[in-house]
């Protein structure tokens, strides 16, 4: 209900959570990685997701800004991730 969806349009990664929408060009992504603070380290990334105490994070770094996703199935939208980043 609350959760993250992540799919391959093109040769876009759309994510989407609640009434949020973000595509980004997969030719733009430089690094998917995880991220084990609170908050995320980085101030000024765009935050999609519930931020609980037990919720892990995805981080994908672009050319431009950086996203953190927060999810309790951090492990699919990895592998996920890197599958499209792969297949392009």
């Amino acid at each position: 209900m609350f959760e993250i969806f992540v799919k391959k349009v093109n040769s876009d990664i759309v994510i989407k959570w609640l009434f949020s929408k973000v595509t980004i060009p997969i030719s733009d992504i430089v690094a998917i990685s995880t991220d084990d603070t609170y908050g995320g380290k980085e101030k000024q990334a765009i935050r999609l997701g519930m931020p609980y105490g037990t919720t892990d994070r995805v981080v994908i770094i672009t050319k431009e800004n950086m996203y953190i996703l927060f999810t309790t199935n951090y492990v699919s939208i990895q592998k996920k991730l890197n599958a499209y980043i792969n297949s392009f």
